[in-house]
């Protein structure tokens, strides 16, 4: 299908917002009145930027407040509508965005509404021009779509017809199933915009926090297969008003954007396969076709192959002791770049003297710099990361080593697609045994695998690298949570694989505050799976690490509000576990100090199916590494 953007999306002058949508692959742009008015060029070179660019303007918004108005005002609404239908000639447009009156004055008669559309459609015909008539959801008198189709159909003029928006459709929780009774022809146009559930005004909701498809909580999936149902085949086209994206880089958004809308047409593409197994031949009848983009199918058994840490030596010294107390070896070097291997179990750790992310400049502090992913065909995950406009990392590499796709994350962690370990050694087979000192055999301590990844992002990444992994990964994710840090509020959103092999949790700061941990927990860490968390912090007590002390308190708090044995409870409070429950599944976990300024480590135990990750422990950890560092 064509893809087309709104500029309200976009940041930057009307210019820069639509070379990012070109870049980035749209077709087409919706031009929003205020870049207009605002662009410093007349309309008639707006539209031959526009075709130098490859794009087609397939919209001109928002026309407001016409319909339901006395005589008089109808009278000087027409006029005000004829110098946009010119306007629009000079543009190159067809199609004119008319919103629901939201006046207050608004007269609410829908024979004097209807009419005085009719008017407004009859007007436009000569110019070319159609009219989309969309209900907001803040209108005064029409506010759904339903009204808005009857008004169209009793007003019954070709040049007339209704325009909807997901926003204000879903965030109403309206059914959007109706749609399907409305004539395809007479769907003029599809906005789409995601957005989280709040507890808001409308106006203000829809003003400020919609998102792209895929990074909300609205079900667009189903809202735009009961439109394309009803026959409309235009532009699926993007209108997402957001602060955060109208001050980001637009070239970035607009890569995300589209992103977003090739995983929602992937999604309805496959639906559409599925019912044609279903039903059988001949099973779409008579619907019109629309040809949607179709991805690569999303990696299968993902599972972490490895997570690079980088150091230089000073915080090396520190991870490598931490490792050696969990009782990870030190087993091989990397063949021809400074990186060693710490494998203990499933869990391998590769320890790097650079930092490979783009675009970052590195402070030498130990961070996480890379996820290895291990999936059925490296291949075929390479290609639709592609595709989803990933950027291909490049890789210095000697002939014999193994060639590894890596794409960056947003906030430029690289992401390596590794063969599993069926298909035999593969990027192992790059690392050399050496003759290293580091090794302890284990000394007893139960670590199995890597449990997940915690990675703090940016502040204006993070609904960004929220779709990456999704999309790129095939990750489902969980509900966004808030965890009051001491010095702010964290937004946390974990994202895992079917069968939870591969977890994820991304973090960001609600206020922006950085990426550091100082103030809001703006801390990457790896966590350990264990089978046994009680000798796990013991074993590593022994091996010279102690555990994050926790507080007293917490203790005399879980003695209140669980039936844990007092044993149990003195034993973790010796080794600083802490404890969670949902339903019949606990969760037990315990952390390190910090390792410089912005990784530690975790230790869990899964028992009786838990899938959280104790976030009601978040601000009890985020305390503690405040008061260790203040120490």
């Amino acid at each position: 299908m064509r893809r087309s953007i709104a500029t309200v999306s976009l940041s930057g002058t009307l210019e820069e917002k639509l070379q990012a949508a070109a870049a980035a692959g749209f077709d087409g742009v919706e031009i929003f009145e205020n870049d207009l008015v605002a662009a410093p060029v007349p309309p008639r070179e707006v539209r031959a930027m526009a075709a130098d660019l490859g794009l087609g303007i397939d919209l001109y918004q928002p026309f407001r407040d016409f319909e339901g108005v006395d005589d008089a005002q109808l009278e000087r609404n027409l006029r005000r509508a004829e110098a946009k239908f010119e306007l629009m000639l000079e543009l190159g447009t067809d199609t004119m965005l008319v919103c629901s009156n939201a006046s207050e004055a608004a007269i609410g008669d829908d024979a004097r509404a209807a009419a005085q559309l009719h008017r407004l459609a009859e007007a436009a015909s000569p110019y070319g021009v159609r009219i989309a008539y969309e209900a907001l959801a803040w209108g005064r008198h029409v506010d759904d779509y339903r009204h808005s189709w009857r008004l169209a159909a009793e007003a019954d003029h070709p040049s007339l017809g209704v325009c909807l928006d997901s926003f204000h459709i879903l965030s109403k929780r309206d059914d959007p199933s109706g749609i399907r009774d409305i004539p395809g022809e007479k769907i003029f146009f599809l906005q789409l915009a995601d957005a989280p559930y709040m507890a808001m005004d409308l106006l203000q909701w829809s003003r400020h926090y919609r998102c792209f498809p895929g990074q909300g909580g609205f079900d667009l999936t189903a809202f735009t297969r009961n439109v394309l149902e009803a026959g409309y085949t235009g532009p699926l086209s993007l209108e997402v008003f957001n602060d955060v994206f109208r001050a980001s880089d637009p070239h970035r958004t607009a890569a995300d954007a589209l992103r977003s809308l090739s995983v929602l047409e992937d999604a309805l593409g496959r639906e559409r396969a599925a019912e044609r197994v279903a039903e059988g031949p001949g099973a779409d009848g008579a619907r019109p076709r629309v040809t949607l983009t179709r991805l690569p199918d999303p990696p299968e058994d993902a599972a972490y192959a490895f997570v690079e840490v980088a150091a230089q030596e000073a915080g090396a010294d520190s991870v490598r002791a931490v490792l050696a107390a969990l009782g990870f070896d030190h087993t091989s070097d990397h063949r021809s770049k400074p990186v060693q291997l710490w494998s203990r179990g499933d869990a391998r750790v590769l320890l790097s003297a650079t930092d490979p992310r783009l675009g970052h400049t590195w402070d030498g502090d130990a961070a996480v710099t890379a996820l290895g992913v291990e999936v059925a065909d490296p291949d075929r995950a390479a290609q639709r990361a592609d595709l989803l406009l990933a950027p291909t990392l490049p890789r210095r590499r000697d002939p014999a080593e193994s060639r590894i796709s890596a794409v960056a994350a947003p906030d430029g962690t690289a992401v390596f697609f590794c063969p599993s370990s069926q298909q035999g050694r593969g990027w192992l087979a790059d690392f050399a045994a050496a003759a290293v000192r580091d090794r302890n055999e284990g000394a007893g301590v139960p670590v199995t695998a890597i449990d997940h990844v915690g990675l703090f992002q940016p502040f204006d990444h993070f609904d960004e690298a929220s779709l990456f992994y999704r999309s790129v990964l095939g990750l489902t994710p969980d509900a966004s949570l808030e965890v009051a840090a001491p010095d702010g509020l964290v937004r946390s959103r974990a994202l895992h694989s079917h069968d939870s092999g591969l977890r994820i949790a991304l973090n960001v700061s609600v206020l922006g505050r950085g990426t550091r941990a100082d103030a809001a927990g703006g801390a990457q860490h790896i966590a350990f799976a264990c089978d046994d968390v009680f000798a796990a912090a013991e074993a590593m007590r022994a091996g010279g690490v102690a555990p994050l002390p926790i507080p007293d308190n917490y203790y005399d708090d879980l003695a209140a509000r669980t039936d844990l044995a007092p044993a149990v409870r003195e034993r973790m409070r010796e080794n600083g576990i802490l404890y969670d429950r949902a339903g019949t599944g606990e969760f037990f976990h315990f952390y390190t100090p910090m390792l410089g300024n912005r990784l530690f480590f975790e230790v869990v135990q899964r028992v009786g199916g838990y899938t959280g990750y104790g976030a009601a422990n978040a601000p009890i950890r985020m305390a503690a590494h405040r008061a260790e560092r203040t120490r």
